[in-house]
């Protein structure tokens, strides 16, 4: 697993700005974070997972995290200037594991390769992320929420 900076060290860099939060942005991040997660669950079960792309699922499962993340950090007011190193780090200020937070850096670092370098990954790891996913998006979303009047 790769190391990630705490996420006070993005706040002390300039990386992550403090503004007033924005509950009405925050509503259209998740609202967009479900519509995907739904698709995604469709593709997936009309498809069955083995005849899904790796490279679809991985992207698919980070994009909906990331979004739900994002959304988050409305809610409590602050903001990522395109560091997803620092909304992965956020994840410790939720209350979740230093492995969870770990996991979903190196799913950030795999991404980076898939949309950036080409590479295509394969279906184990695929199935690892969508495990992941399974167990996170679940929460993540419940976190998004709270405190979203």
């Amino acid at each position: 697993m790769t190391l990630l900076k705490k996420f006070e060290e993005f706040v002390q860099s300039g990386v992550v700005k403090t503004q007033s939060p924005d509950p009405e942005r925050a509503r259209s991040l998740l609202k967009e974070a479900e519509e995907q997660e739904v698709f995604f669950r469709k593709v997936v079960e009309s498809l069955s997972f083995e005849h899904v792309l790796p490279n679809f699922v991985i992207g698919t499962c980070y994009d909906v995290m990331m979004e739900t993340i994002r959304a988050r950090m409305y809610v409590d007011g602050v903001k990522s200037k395109d560091s997803h190193e620092a909304e992965v780090a956020y994840l410790r200020n939720l209350g979740f594991s230093e492995q969870d937070v770990l996991f979903m850096n190196d799913v950030r670092y795999f991404r980076n390769g898939i949309k950036y370098y080409g590479k295509i990954l394969d279906k184990e790891y695929a199935k690892k992320v969508k495990s992941f996913f399974d167990k996170m998006y679940p929460l993540l979303s419940k976190k998004a929420k709270e405190n979203l009047h």
